[in-house]
């Protein structure tokens, strides 16, 4: 288990934008894929972005496709996503997981959570 924490939500404009990172204190994330999730009140946890552990392959779902950006920095330890073109629709808890599976990102049955990053996107 992989204990994370995601920091960077807000409240913004719709249009804006945000940057999302995920730190693992004590614990080093380079050799995990890693995923971004969002949870909407009233909604199922989503999947939203994948990055390998290398770096070199992203996934993302298909609302947020070319509004969002994945990406991970080695010497800082962190994921991050970049938002941009935020909606009211994008207003959800957002958090990040790990696995050792860059195609099972998207799907693994996760026991743990994270707090979160609450996002708001104003109308």
């Amino acid at each position: 288990q992989v204990q994370l924490v995601e920091s960077g939500g807000g409240l913004v404009q719709a249009g804006g934008s945000l940057r999302l990172s995920c730190a693992a204190p004590g614990r080093m994330l380079s050799t995990y894929a890693m995923g971004w999730f969002r949870q909407a009140p009233g909604k199922e946890r989503e999947f939203v972005a994948a990055i390998s552990s290398k770096g070199d392959k992203t996934s993302y779902a298909a609302n947020v496709q070319g509004r969002f950006t994945i990406s991970r920095d080695a010497a800082r330890n962190a994921v991050y996503l970049q938002m941009n073109s935020l909606t009211p629709e994008d207003t959800a808890v957002y958090n990040c997981n790990a696995d050792l599976d860059f195609d099972s990102v998207a799907t693994s049955p996760y026991e743990h959570w994270g707090r979160g990053t609450q996002v708001t996107v104003s109308s």
